[in-house]
């Protein structure tokens, strides 16, 4: 039975939600020194004086300093660490918090020792087993059937989407999303196609994750589970909601269920090639992936409290589905 099915996520999801609730001392913002005006006028004071034209010059260099983002100097009391310079390098700017707000303090990572040890096995269990089937898959396989291939399981995600966009009050994104998936399934030969793009009819991945942080569960502490990789208490939420309405979650027998799953994983994790080696290039490979991460989850959620014609592009890199991951069949 799916309600049997969801109990390990919920019993999970509860114990984080509880060990949420205690204080983390490491936690805090930090806080910022700033001088004192006395200090500052003593010590303009007791500055030698110089020639007009060097104070001219030296006022024009600090104007220029002051516009120039390369040469600004840094305020907050501290430089940015190797982690946020690779995060900065590849998105453009620093690493938000965890709620959405400014970049002006860590994201929410109070269980930071034990999250880096499981992102330790999970980099073990990825270079062992994801990474080579991946490049195996994109060696032996054609662009084409790759292709097929996601826009297939992509199609299967519907259901889920369409269901969380009616919770989230978007009957209109509901009804485009069906329609695609009915163009798919039928124009497209059950999704291998995607009919519904050159039609113009928009591509949306929401989950129930998402859902809870439009109905203001916004703040949330990032944690990495084992297989399924990065997450917050809320998203942990998020995959027990999702479960029910998996359709391939729904397939009683094992080995095609599990060879779908297997399959949908290895395409994923193929379309993640691309920024392997930025990853092992990192000084500080768990804080890249766990900034990138956040920053991601927080458009996502952010874009979908925006209006209809207001909304952007939804990003397509979603986090691990509940039903691409092998799980025992609990119940049957």
């Amino acid at each position: 039975m799916n309600v049997i099915r969801t109990l390990p996520l919920l019993v999970l999801a509860l114990a984080l939600s509880a060990c949420a609730g205690k204080p983390a001392r490491d936690s805090a913002p930090v806080s910022v020194e700033v001088a004192p005006a006395a200090a500052a006028a003593a010590d303009v004071a007791n500055t030698d004086a110089v020639p007009a034209e060097a104070g001219a010059d030296t006022a024009t260099e600090a104007t220029q300093a002051s516009t120039d983002p390369a040469t600004a100097p840094v305020t907050g009391g501290t430089a940015p660490t190797n982690a946020e310079d690779d995060f900065a390098a590849l998105y453009g700017g620093p690493a938000p918090t965890a709620d959405g707000t400014e970049p002006t303090g860590a994201p929410y990572d109070p269980w930071e020792p034990f999250n880096r040890k499981v992102h330790s096995f999970n980099n073990v269990v990825d270079r062992a087993v994801a990474r080579p089937l991946a490049v195996a898959y994109t060696n032996v396989v054609p662009r084409f059937a790759r292709t097929g291939v996601s826009n297939f399981f992509s199609n299967l995600r519907a259901p889920v989407t369409i269901t969380n966009q009616l919770l989230q009050g978007r009957p209109d994104d509901a009804w485009d999303s069906l329609g695609r998936f009915l163009m798919n399934s039928t124009l497209g030969i059950g999704g291998l196609f995607d009919p519904a793009s050159k039609a113009m009819v928009p591509r949306r991945k929401e989950d129930f994750g998402q859902t809870l942080g439009t109905w203001g569960w916004r703040r949330s502490r990032y944690v990495e589970l084992p297989f399924f990789g990065p997450r917050t208490v809320r998203d942990v939420f998020g995959l027990a909601g999702d479960m029910p309405l998996s359709p391939i979650r729904t397939i009683e027998e094992d080995k095609i269920r599990i060879g779908l799953q297997g399959l949908q994983l290895v395409d994923m994790r193929s379309q993640l090639l691309a920024v392997d080696d930025m990853r092992d290039n990192a000084v500080d490979e768990y804080s890249l992936v766990r900034d990138a991460w956040l920053q991601r989850r927080n458009y996502q959620i952010e874009n979908d409290l925006r209006g209809k014609h207001a909304r952007g592009k939804d990003d397509p890199d979603a986090p691990i589905p509940v039903d691409a991951m092998p799980m025992p069949n609990w119940g049957n």
